[in-house]
Order: C-alpha cells, then sequence, then structure tokens
C-alpha cells in the first residue's frame, strides 16, 4: 500500500537539482519543471491523487507500467503517444517505484536540455 500524498510527491520533485513549480493553467496542483525560466521543461504534473511522469520514450516502453499496475497507471492524455504515462499513488504502486518513475522522468527530460543549462546533480 503507498503511503505517498501530493505533498510528498511535490516535495521530492522539488528536491531535485534545478526542479522548481509552474502552474501555466492555473490548476490546483503546479507542473514541476526543470530548467530555466520559459525554456524549463515539464517532468512532473501534479494531480490530487496521480502523477504524469515521461514514463519512457516510446509509447510501446511505457505501457509495460500499464501492465504492471493495471487500473494505476494510463496513458496520460494528450502527451500519451509520446511514453507520458499517469501513475496514481497512495494505491497498489509501491512508493519507491513512484518516486524511481519521477526521477526517471526527470533524467529523461533533463537529458534533452542543453549542455549548457543542465543541472548538475551530486554524487
Amino acid at each position: 500500500m503507498s503511503g505517498l500524498t501530493v505533498a510528498d510527491i511535490s516535495e521530492f520533485c522539488l528536491s531535485l537539482p534545478g526542479a522548481w513549480p509552474d502552474n501555466p493553467w492555473d490548476h490546483e496542483h503546479p507542473v514541476i519543471k526543470v530548467g530555466a525560466g520559459e525554456r524549463g521543461k515539464i517532468f512532473a504534473f501534479l494531480g490530487h491523487d496521480s502523477v504524469g511522469v515521461k514514463a519512457a520514450d516510446s509509447r510501446e516502453v511505457a505501457d509495460e507500467w500499464i501492465h504492471r499496475y493495471p487500473g494505476e497507471v494510463t496513458v496520460m492524455a494528450y502527451l500519451g503517444r509520446s511514453g507520458w504515462n499517469t501513475m496514481k499513488f497512495g494505491g497498489g504502486i509501491p512508493d519507491e517505484e513512484i518516486l524511481d518513475a519521477i526521477e526517471e522522468s526527470y533524467d529523461r527530460v533533463v537529458h534533452k536540455l542543453p549542455m549548457r543549462v543542465r543541472p548538475v546533480r551530486p554524487d
């Protein structure tokens, strides 16, 4: 059973180097970006009981999450074809796997930023 809350996930996301909250659509919960200002890229979409993450670089690989956790992971609306999934927390997905998926999403997005603006992760 997962015990994560949206506050826990927000805190985890914001602990990653260069991460910052943004609310471009005036939703209850922010998106979390990495990278400077308008060039910042989203790596997590926070929701009341879910988080949207870049699960893989392809839809086929991202679908592995859906097969492992049916009903807990779904293709993310609008971005799903690009490998984005929505993961429910507080349910059947272990906390550690959710946090790992967020960190992998962060790494995928950071990897696509120009080298000069990529945040440095401490060893």
